[in-house]
């Protein structure tokens, strides 16, 4: 049994999973804060499906990318959890488990999250086979419009578009749709879920990729916004 959290963006899910099954879920979209929401949420959930954290198996989050101080709750969560219990956790790609909300509708997914900046962090997926096979296309990255467009631009001509997933999927389709052939997830399957989390969690134990509580922790791919200030005064070049 997998329990899942994601406060990687501005909606926060929880859900506990047995295998494909989805035995409770929960999700958030409120103006509070992730470290009022997420524990309460996950116990919450667990309290209406009679269960407890000692019947959790592994224990997985969104470890980015996404809000610095989102993912650093989320991870946080997850890893007291972990400790308390003595068991193993997964930190898995935002970007990725937001893709498996999608497994069952064949084509390329691409998520795509707000990065700011004029930019977003996004990645490709590819889903066949009735859902049955899910492959990665390229690394999470964070890339300017220009760039995401290019890429999409790019894949090989299959008969249906690039389905957009993420909280920047409204904003880069309003932008490019005129340009290049792509399509908008509807709202219930565009943004993180926990059963998502789960998905990506569920792989990644296949593959032992598994970690304790201690070796958790969030991946960014660009620096937070007070660092990279911070450099540019100095004149350093952030490469973010």
């Amino acid at each position: 049994m997998i329990l899942g959290i994601d406060t990687s963006a501005k909606t926060a899910s929880a859900a506990v999973c047995d295998g494909e099954r989805i035995i409770a879920q929960s999700q958030l979209n409120t103006p509070l804060t992730h470290s009022q929401t997420a524990l309460p949420m996950v116990q919450a959930m667990l309290d209406c499906a009679r269960l407890t954290p000692e019947d959790v198996d592994l224990f997985a989050v969104s470890a980015g990318p996404g809000s610095f101080t989102g993912l650093r709750i989320g991870v946080a969560a997850v890893k007291a959890l972990a400790f308390t219990l003595g068991k193993p956790c997964a930190g898995v790609s935002t970007l990725e488990a937001m893709a498996r909300n999608m497994t069952g509708i064949d084509g390329v997914v691409c998520s795509v999250m707000d990065a700011r900046c004029q930019q977003v962090y996004t990645a490709l997926f590819e889903v066949s086979e009735g859902g049955k096979r899910f492959e990665r296309l390229c690394a999470d990255s964070a890339i300017s419009l220009q760039e995401l467009e290019a890429r999409l631009a790019g894949l090989k001509k299959t008969e249906k578009p690039a389905i957009l997933v993420g909280d920047g999927a409204e904003m880069c389709y309003n932008i490019l749709k005129e340009r290049i052939e792509i399509r908008l997830a509807p709202p219930m399957l565009r943004y993180q879920t926990g059963y998502g989390v789960c998905m990506a969690a569920r792989e990644a134990l296949e593959r032992g990729e598994t970690v304790a509580a201690h070796e958790l922790m969030p991946v960014y791919l660009r620096l937070p916004q007070a660092e990279r200030e911070r450099n540019a005064r100095l004149g350093i070049n952030s490469n973010k």
